[in-house]
């Protein structure tokens, strides 16, 4: 149950962080947006050092660094797809990307759930899909799939890289590979500076999504350090939720009718998975 309340919590975060690095990054080049969340989310990672520990090990080093690797370009490849739009078709599709890789990881490494869990998980892929349902009128891109598609993949592979982390390491792993992250974009913005434009992002909007995005992973490391990564990662996998209702409230983007079947289908799934 602990581990299921972190999941859903990770999910709203990631899903409110996706929406303000969307936004943020909309008129400015992506690596503006994402030079200001990652330090941002490094902040609050270091912030969180005195209070939850960390052991920097061998392996809380390799695997953070991996992972710091992958969000580098999760970062550009997600915000850069929100800004392009649109968010209630592209976010999702990188959910549904992002849950396949971590299912099948916990499958390989052995772990197994009760009927209603079955059950549960299998609805709760379903309700990625629904939620992915965008209205036609608002059908992307080739490229913007595409680019929805690697967001997914470095996603998955960011939060295998963390779950294979020592479940002893504390936050090690989340400095280290948010540090990773900082100094990859950093270093990528600094030699492509004459590229970026003039226009500036969003400082505040940006500065908050990492924190988000920080907040995000560490709930989700918690929530796969008691709990089995494969319905860990279906659970965060259904943040397009959040994404979906604020771009609604927000922007006015229209939510088609099996978008709202999938957060129904979404509940029903969390309900299955919380009575295991």
């Amino acid at each position: 149950m602990l581990a299921l309340l972190l999941a859903l919590g990770s999910s709203l975060a990631y899903g409110c962080a996706d929406f303000l690095g969307g936004v943020g990054a909309r008129g400015a080049h992506v690596l503006r947006t994402v030079v200001i969340a990652a330090p941002a989310s490094l902040a609050v990672e270091l912030a969180l050092w005195p209070l939850l520990g960390a052991s920097f090990s061998p392996g809380a080093l390799g695997w953070g660094a991996a992972s710091g690797v992958v969000s580098a370009a999760a970062f550009a490849l997600l915000y850069r797809t929100l800004a392009i739009g649109p968010m209630n078709v592209l976010s999702p599709v990188t959910a549904l990307v992002s849950a396949g890789l971590p299912v099948a990881v916990g499958l390989l490494q052995g772990e197994r759930l009760a009927l209603a869990g079955g059950i549960g998980l299998a609805l709760a892929l379903i309700a990625v899909v629904l939620v992915s349902a965008g209205p036609g009128a608002g059908r992307p891109s080739r490229g913007a799939l595409l680019l929805a598609f690697g967001a997914g993949a470095a996603i998955a592979l960011q939060l295998v890289f963390l779950h294979q982390a020592p479940a002893d390491s504390g936050v090690a792993p989340l400095i280290v590979g948010r540090a990773v992250s900082s100094a990859v974009t950093l270093t990528a913005a600094g030699l492509l500076h004459r590229r970026l434009g003039s226009r500036r992002p969003a400082y505040a909007i940006s500065a908050a999504a990492g924190a988000l995005d920080s907040v995000a992973n560490l709930l989700f490391l918690l929530a796969a350090r008691s709990g089995d990564l494969t319905v860990v990662a279906v659970i965060v996998a259904l943040y397009p939720a959040g994404t979906v209702l604020l771009a609604r409230g927000v922007l006015a983007e229209r939510v088609h009718p099996g978008q709202l079947l999938g957060l129904g289908t979404a509940a029903v799934a969390v309900g299955l998975l919380a009575a295991t």
